[in-house]
C-alpha cells in the first residue's frame, strides 16, 4: 500500500515552510522506524536471551515513541513553529542513532534487530535531510 503522506501534504491548502518532498520522506521514515522499533522490542521480549536484550528493548521503545511523536508534530502545519520541529528532529536523529547502534550490536544473532537498525539509520538520515532545509 503506497504512503498517503505525500498526497495528504499536497492537499494542505496553505503554504508549508518546508520542502514537501523531504517532509513526506521524513514522516514516512519516522512512521516506518516507529513500527520497526515497536516490533523489534516485542521480538526481543520473545527471545530466550531476553535478559541480555534489556537495553535494546528500552532503546527500541524510546525510539518508537520519539519517532511517532515527531511524525505527528511534523504532520501539523497550522501555526508551525520551526524551533519545535528542529528540536524534535534533532532529538529523533539522536534516538535513531542510539537505537540503530544498539540493534546493530545484536544484528548477527537477531534478524529483527538487523531490520530495525536499518530503519533507524534511514530515519536518522531522513531527519537530518529535513533539518538541513529548516531555516
Amino acid at each position: 500500500m503506497p504512503s498517503t503522506t505525500g498526497p495528504m501534504l499536497a492537499t494542505y491548502p496553505k503554504s508549508i515552510n518546508l520542502d514537501r518532498a523531504k517532509l513526506a520522506a521524513a514522516v514516512d521514515a519516522l512512521n516506518d522506524c516507529a513500527q520497526a522499533c515497536t516490533a523489534c522490542a516485542d521480538a526481543c521480549l520473545s527471545e530466550d536471551m531476553v535478559a541480555e536484550l534489556t537495553k535494546c528493548i528500552r532503546t527500541n521503545l524510546d525510539c518508537a515513541d520519539i519517532c511517532a511523536t515527531t511524525a505527528r508534530v511534523l504532520s501539523r502545519h497550522t501555526g508551525y513553529d520551526a524551533t519545535i520541529s528542529r528540536t524534535l528532529l534533532e532529538a529523533c536523529a539522536t534516538a535513531c542513532r542510539s537505537c540503530g547502534d544498539e540493534c546493530a550490536a545484536h544484528a548477527d544473532k537477531h534478524e529483527h534487530c538487523r531490520i530495525c537498525a536499518e530503519a533507524c539509520r534511514a530515519c536518522e538520515q531522513g531527519c537530518r535531510d529535513l533539518l538541513a532545509t529548516i531555516s
